[in-house]
């Protein structure tokens, strides 16, 4: 487990039993009791001597109609510190367990214990503690190559995985579990399917046209049996070059014929 998930988890915990708003920092487990009502929220008397506020929208992940609906005064609750200011003597406080790792605590790099939650044929969603998964693209799971991440991982699994990057706007996060894999000398030299792919799509070959057979010949060129297929851009611009020719020929071939 990564040193920033352990603090997260330590921070969390109610360990130390706070004696005054000084002791308080945020994401820090409580103990308190309710002692007053107000329709935007309530008051918590954590015993340190200063009350601390709890907002109606953070009363539960559902939404609240009335506060009355979920607490009474007197109730004895679990909250968590969401934000506190000493000088103001302010306290907000959360009934919503805080994330273990917030979009300003990520940062490339990192090292996280994580959950594997969904598998894909594309990559495995893992569970951090963020307020999103993380993606482990099927690229990142191994120095092999992996068809399907069925074959390295299974919901449930428990891994470490690298932050490669991640965007709070995208809501993404994106990791590899290969950066923290020593690399097989194996896999050194070796061509992934996909890359073996990729070269073989390149050196496709095609049988010539009839017509270029015929042009060929005109020429007075040696026509080998096979020829080179290009890809992309370069196919498109052979094969207009190719009619072209083929429209040059037929045409001389008929002023030929009319002659």
């Amino acid at each position: 487990m990564s040193e920033e998930t352990t603090e997260t988890m330590e921070s969390a915990a109610p360990e130390v039993t706070p004696t005054s708003i000084n002791d308080l920092k945020p994401k820090m487990q409580l103990k308190g009791t309710v002692n007053r009502l107000e329709l935007y929220g309530a008051f918590i008397d954590l015993g340190i001597g200063t009350n601390a506020l709890i907002h109606i929208s953070q009363l539960g992940k559902e939404h609240v109609n009335r506060v009355a609906d979920v607490l009474n005064v007197g109730d004895e609750v679990s909250v968590w510190v969401d934000k506190v200011d000493p000088q103001r003597e302010q306290i907000m406080v959360t009934m919503i367990a805080p994330l273990d790792v917030e979009w300003n605590e990520l940062d490339k790099g990192q090292v996280y214990a994580g959950s594997v939650k969904r598998l894909e044929n594309f990559g495995a969603f893992i569970d951090i503690g963020a307020e999103r998964e993380g993606l482990v693209h099927i690229s990142e799971l191994s120095h092999n190559y992996v068809k399907h991440p069925s074959e390295v991982l299974t919901v449930g699994d428990e891994v470490q995985v690298q932050v490669l990057g991640f965007s709070k706007r995208k809501r993404r996060i994106d990791l590899s579990i290969k950066n923290l894999l020593e690399k097989p000398e194996s896999a050194v030299n070796e061509a992934s399917p996909a890359e073996v792919y990729e070269f073989e799509e390149e050196i496709e070959e095609e049988m010539p046209t009839a017509m270029e057979f015929a042009l060929r010949q005109a020429m007075g060129e040696d026509m080998p049996v096979r020829i080179k297929k290009q890809g992309g851009k370069k196919r498109r611009k052979q094969s207009k070059n190719r009619n072209q020719q083929e429209d040059i020929l037929s045409r001389t071939l008929q002023v030929q014929h009319n002659g």
